[in-house]
């Protein structure tokens, strides 16, 4: 196994996915080095080419601190790539990823993490919650509902994904399967991991926050309008779908009719008929109806839209 700057081996990995993020990348870093914890970690820090001062930043972080690598993009790539190298290149036998404008808030994140994966080596995952972090700085809801169940599995994981992309570990070899498929998927850059992930072991979460993810008009998820958002899922269900050669089909068909039937029972209530009716629509075309959702709740929608 690789060794750190001491001689120790790696044992975890920091994927730091940045681009543009110059007002923010400073705190995403100073949280990665808050952390408390005495195993050997590298850190990884993918820019994708920015145009403020985030190469500047992350190049004087790096020359300050051993532990970091910089993988930096010729040109703006715009693809999963910037994530897919960092994976390819991680040493550690857990991996976590931190986009460039999120942070952790507390710094026994990655060691808490860290011992619950060692205790339970049939999980390939563990996730803890995030904060909502508004454009004012001001902390708000939390981002997974503290409803979310304790274990997920290959079923369930296909019926949304309910994690920050700040808050999680992963066991790196979960992701070898990795292909060039992924890149692709930009911007959605987590879930098709956590479907790999749920592929060879349980998922586990824990309601206790470990970091804030941020809204700003600049992130390239949460910026985008609920339809544009709702388009871009029913591609992610389609792609992943073929990526993993249909081998978990009727449990992408199941999960993408029961998300989109939920979304559709969502827009109903708030009397957004349209987008209601688009939902529906993806919900019938994901051909998991009589799997997911029973026919009669999905008429009786249906009826409620005429």
């Amino acid at each position: 196994m690789p060794s750190d700057p001491d001689g120790r081996d790696v044992e975890l990995t920091v994927l730091v996915v940045t681009h543009n993020h110059a007002p923010f990348i400073e705190q995403a870093l100073d949280s990665v080095l808050a952390q408390d914890t005495d195993r050997p970690i590298e850190i990884i820090i993918s820019e994708d080419a920015s145009t403020d001062a985030t190469r500047e930043i992350v190049t004087a972080f790096a020359a300050r601190e051993p532990r970091a690598r910089l993988l930096l993009s010729r040109h703006n790539l715009r693809s999963n790539e910037v994530v897919a190298r960092g994976i390819r290149s991680a040493r550690g036998r857990y991996l976590c990823l931190l986009d460039g404008d999120d942070y952790w808030t507390s710094p026994w994140k990655l060691e808490k993490q860290a011992a619950l994966l060692d205790a339970h080596p049939g999980t390939t995952a563990w996730f803890h919650n995030a904060v909502v972090c508004r454009p004012d700085g001001e902390l708000h809801q939390r981002w997974t509902p503290s409803s979310q169940p304790g274990v997920l599995t290959s079923s369930t994981i296909w019926h949304g994904n309910p994690f920050a992309t700040c808050a999680g570990m992963i066991r790196s070899s979960a992701l070898r399967g990795l292909g060039a498929w992924y890149d692709d998927f930009f911007p959605m850059t987590d879930w098709p991991l956590y479907v790999l992930c749920a592929e060879h072991g349980e998922v586990r979460f824990d309601d206790e926050v470990v970091g804030a993810y941020r809204l700003h008009e600049g992130g390239l998820v949460s910026a985008l309008p609920g339809r544009a958002k709702l388009e871009m899922i029913a591609r992610f269900y389609r792609r992943m779908d073929q990526a993993l050669a249909f081998r978990q089909h009727d449990l992408a068909r199941a999960g993408a009719s029961r998300f989109f039937f939920d979304w559709a029972e969502v827009h109903r209530a708030a009397g957004d008929r349209e987008t209601a009716r688009f939902c529906l629509a993806q919900s019938l075309r994901s051909k998991g109806v009589g799997l997911s959702v029973g026919w009669r709740a999905w008429a009786r929608c249906a009826w409620g839209l005429r």
